[in-house]
């Protein structure tokens, strides 16, 4: 699908939920489009840097189907990475034990020593975001060191541990934007990916203490997101089903995918006629800004000399 439009892509946080978002990039890839701007907060970080390294949306539901099926190797690569034991971490004990947000890229993201060391080497210019923890404010990441930049992306309070850029401590970017659309707002169209997803449960149950921290997180972030939404909304919104998918849960990356291809397939069709919108305004503009172009002198001096 050939088009001179740009197309801004943000890819929201959620955790697991975030795997859904390799059947957005895989529809671009199906469409012959690519975004000309990426934008990613936690999880959309992770997914947002290695597409715009060049990787395509098959070869990251490849790498992470692979990987994420091999339930012991997984465990094991985690166990590795543990502060505490990860038994009670899961029950949300211990949790001023935190995990290294780089030490738990390196070994638990598939193709992650595939990315490039800067942001300069991307293929697609990629903005990344985190919260400046005492600034309160975000911070945009979009020049220098790659991977410290998502792992401080990533640093979900109460799980990782805060990661320090630029001398100033940074946690997950969710904290404060968790769906950066407005960062590729420069673009023709605007296309954000939402897996935020919150609690999801029995009224009358009662959450574990990393369920209700974790929970709590969610909460916030579909505050923020509904407060932006007021103001301001991407061209297309996705919304992948996650429903029950809890943030830690990427041993339920294929069943995450095979419930998304309707997604997939809705977004496709929802971008193409986006495209065909964007063009058929364009040539709408043009032609009317031709009937409204005024005349030049010598044609009305050509027209008196006619009658």
């Amino acid at each position: 699908m050939a088009t001179d439009k740009t197309i801004g892509l943000a890819l929201g946080g959620g955790g697991a939920r975030g795997i859904a978002h390799i059947v957005v990039l895989e529809a671009f890839d199906e469409l012959g489009l690519k975004p000309a701007m990426i934008s990613g907060t936690s999880i959309g970080a992770i997914m947002g840097a290695a597409y715009a390294s060049g990787m395509s949306g098959h070869e990251i539901r490849e790498r992470a189907v692979g990987f994420y099926s091999q339930r012991r190797a997984v465990l094991s690569k985690l166990w590795q990475a543990r502060p505490a034991m990860l038994t009670d971490l899961f029950r949300g004990r211990f949790l001023r034990s935190q995990f290294d947000p780089e030490a738990v890229l390196e070994s638990f993201v598939p193709g992650y020593d595939l990315l490039p060391e800067r942001f300069e080497d991307l293929k697609i210019p990629l903005k990344i975001v985190s919260c400046d923890f005492y600034g309160w404010a975000e911070t945009v990441l979009e020049t220098g060191p790659l991977k410290p930049a998502i792992a401080a992306s990533i640093a979900i309070p109460s799980v990782f541990k805060p990661m320090p850029i630029h001398g100033r401590m940074q946690i997950d970017g969710g904290a404060f934007n968790p769906l950066p659309y407005d960062h590729v707002s420069s673009c023709d169209l605007v296309v954000a990916c939402d897996v935020a997803g919150g609690p999801v449960g029995e009224p009358d149950h009662y959450p574990s203490l990393l369920e209700v921290v974790v929970g709590a997180a969610q909460i916030s972030m579909q505050a923020i997101m509904a407060e932006r939404m007021k103001w301001h909304q991407p061209d297309i919104l996705v919304q992948p089903d996650t429903n029950g998918i809890f943030v830690l849960d990427f041993l339920k990356t294929e069943l995450i995918l095979e419930r998304n291809q309707d997604v997939k397939d809705d977004f496709k069709r929802r971008l193409e006629l986006a495209m065909e919108a964007e063009e058929l305004f364009d040539q709408d503009e043009a032609i009317r800004a031709r009937i409204t172009e005024p005349r030049h002198p010598e044609d009305n001096d050509a027209q008196q000399r006619t009658l």
